[in-house]
Parts: C-alpha cells; structure tokens; sequence
C-alpha cells in the first residue's frame, strides 16, 4: 500500500465507509475471487475499521458474504417465477 495508509485516521476511514462499501459490492457483483478483493484498497480499509472498531464495523468476510447473499434470488422469489 501507499504513505496514505498511514496518514489516514480512524476518523477519515469512517469518513469513507460507505464508499469502501460501495466498492467491495461492486467487486463483489463483479464476480472478483477473495485473493483479487484482498489486495485492494477498500479491504484494507475496511479491515483497519473492523480491527479498530469491532463493535461497530462488520469484518469485510462479513461483508462480502451479506453482499454474496443479496446478490442470491431468494427461494420465495424463484417460487413465484416457478
């Protein structure tokens, strides 16, 4: 990673975490593996947010695994288009 990862606070990564959100669902609905996601940006923030703040942000797995999931038809929905 840059300097930047270390010039940024806790406050400016909170700042940023629905962008970083933003980012990991669109790799996410990108079909990007975890080893390709892991070595980004928004991971490594997301994952300094968690390790900072536990109780307040989700692990990025976590995150990944919510987005996998609403990506997922729901078995109600496939019912209906049955």
């Amino acid at each position: 990673m840059s300097s930047a990862k270390t010039d940024l606070t806790i406050g400016d990564l909170e700042a940023g975490f629905p962008s970083y959100c933003v980012a990991l669902r669109t790799l996410v609905s990108q079909g990007a593996d975890l080893q390709r996601i892991r070595r980004t940006r928004c991971w490594d923030y997301l994952q300094r947010l968690h390790t900072s703040l536990p109780r307040k942000h989700r692990s990025p797995e976590d995150l990944i695994r919510r987005y996998q999931r609403d990506l997922q038809p729901s078995p109600i929905a496939q019912s209906w288009l049955s």
